[in-house]
């Protein structure tokens, strides 16, 4: 189906290239998403969340957003200005799910990101006005220091390439379709340990290696994912010649490069994955909100 993006945005084009329609007609209905794009390829993320949003049977309308002091130091002050909006514009908008990304500050106490009061702001109102929340990354460890205390810990080094998870709940709804295990991009240093977890939260997805993968709370319809589900093929490759040429150090991704041979193209492996748990979240949305239809029409 079609997803409905701001107009004029440059992502469209790449995405139509790919087959998407991605274009505004003025759907029926869609389901409406409000993404906070926190990373700092603001363009590429665009197009990964959307390609994923995309690939369903539902049409969503998607809706770019930031915090009202966050800044951006590497894409354009006209895109952010064209096509994002501030928190404070959208904070009485209604929106079905929402979104947040990882930021790449995750050696910061969370108190000293400058947007962290707003972005506090974002994640309570979430659990009261949304059907769904799916935090990424940084994200997911951010919200659930600010709803649970939880804490984040330093890794000796980068946890860094895709790892084979296990389905530990194959039950839910989110894995139909889907066998027990699937592979998922990594890249974090630092990471949340299930002993830290308080009761009300469920551990859906983890592997050892890489540790958890995705955790459930039900009462805040959140879904906490640590790793990269929507990246694309060469996200990985792009992070570790970054990394390279920054002298960090990093060693190959694992488990990515094919012969691990960095000057070979990486497949995307997860991306049936991906799709397929993107459509059961974008179905489980779709249900609650005919259930909150009728439940209003009834009242």
């Amino acid at each position: 189906m079609p997803i409905i993006l701001p107009e004029g945005l440059p992502a469209r084009h790449a995405l139509e290239a790919e087959g998407v329609r991605a274009h505004h007609p003025e759907a029926a209905a869609p389901i409406r998403i409000v993404l906070f794009n926190l990373m700092p390829r603001k363009a590429d993320t665009e197009i990964q969340i959307a390609r994923l949003l995309a690939g369903t049977p539902y049409t969503v309308e998607l809706t770019l957003a930031i915090p009202d002091n966050y800044v951006s130091h590497t894409a354009p002050a006209s895109h952010i200005g064209t096509f994002y909006k501030r928190w404070s514009a959208i904070r009485n908008a209604s929106f079905d799910a929402l979104i947040v990304t990882g930021a790449p500050i995750e050696h910061m106490p969370f108190e000293d990101v400058t947007y962290w009061p707003e972005l506090t702001e974002v994640f309570d109102w979430a659990a009261r006005k949304v059907h769904r929340s799916y935090y990424i990354c940084w994200a997911a460890q951010a919200a659930l220091y600010h709803f649970h205390g939880v804490p984040k810990h330093a890794l000796p080094q980068k946890r860094f390439g895709v790892y084979r998870q296990t389905v530990l709940r194959p039950d839910h709804s989110l894995f139909d379709g889907l066998s027990g295990r699937f592979p998922v991009p990594v890249s974090r240093h630092t990471e949340t340990r299930s002993e830290d977890l308080p009761r009300g939260l469920t551990v859906l997805a983890a592997s050892p290696q890489s540790g958890l993968c995705m955790v459930e709370e039900r009462d805040r319809h959140a879904l906490y994912m640590f790793n990269h589900l929507e990246y694309g093929a060469d996200t990985l490759a792009e992070e570790y010649r970054r990394d390279r040429e920054a002298g960090t150090g990093i060693d190959l991704p694992k488990h990515y490069f094919p012969c691990n041979d960095p000057s070979r193209m990486p497949v995307n492996r997860w991306l049936p994955y991906a799709r397929r748990i993107f459509r059961n979240w974008l179905r489980d949305i779709e249900r609650e909100r005919k259930a909150a239809h009728a439940a209003s029409s009834a009242a």
